[in-house]
């Protein structure tokens, strides 16, 4: 809240937040603020720190998405991806492009 001069520390934010930046512990203990400002220290509820039932199951959808494959098992050769060319760089991340086979019948 910068027009109250004060620096709120909390647990890790659940969306986005344009001035809200996520520290280790070590780093959110060690934290100082410019001189006139107040730092509130939010401390979370410990039995909230815990997985519930809610993240392990989404967590095994997770799991059982990224092991489906990625096409019908029926499917011919000839339409599954042949070729595989890199795109766009941004930092460390990348686009992948899939050229896929023709897909006419005999």
């Amino acid at each position: 809240m910068y027009a109250d001069s004060t620096a709120v520390l909390g647990p890790l934010a659940t969306y986005a937040e344009p001035h809200c930046y996520d520290l280790c512990q070590m780093h959110s203990e060690r934290m100082t603020a410019p001189r006139g400002w107040e730092i509130v220290r939010i401390s979370p509820d410990p039995e909230a720190l815990k997985p519930s039932s809610d993240d392990l199951e989404a967590l095994a959808n997770a799991v059982r998405e990224a092991a489906r494959p990625r096409y019908i098992q029926d499917q011919p050769a000839e339409n599954l991806p042949v070729d595989v060319t890199e795109g766009a760089r941004r930092g460390h991340l990348r686009i992948l492009h899939t050229t896929l086979g023709d897909s006419h019948s005999d």
